[in-house]
């Protein structure tokens, strides 16, 4: 992730959670909240409903290689929480690809256009 970091504390999720704002889709759900900083924030959120950890971990590397791919699409200042849904384990890449972008045009203050 070239221009952007990753959302680590409980207190920023949290925040994100209660005043951003969510789009769904049938593998993700998008919380997006801007940040007021030059950059965008990441968090990825995988569920152990969803499986194992070798599962939540193939689905954080998806959605985090699919963000990256597309990183420049995203206008900067945003903290942006990815929540997979249980559906996401057995998704392939292509299809969590499409799930993100999907969300994110759901996100009109998300996608440069």
């Amino acid at each position: 992730m070239k221009f952007s970091e990753s959302l680590k504390s409980n207190r920023d999720f949290k925040n994100v959670y209660s005043n951003g704002k969510s789009y769904a889709n049938r593998y993700l759900v998008m919380y997006v909240l801007e940040n007021h900083l030059n950059r965008n924030r990441l968090g990825i959120s995988v569920s152990k409903k969803v499986g194992n950890s070798v599962v939540r971990h193939h689905v954080t590397r998806l959605v985090r290689e699919s963000y990256r791919l597309h990183e420049e699409m995203f206008n900067s200042g945003l903290d942006i929480v990815v929540v997979a849904r249980i559906s996401a384990g057995a998704a392939k890449y292509a299809e969590i690809e499409s799930a993100l972008l999907h969300v994110s045009k759901l996100h009109r203050t998300v996608l440069k256009i």
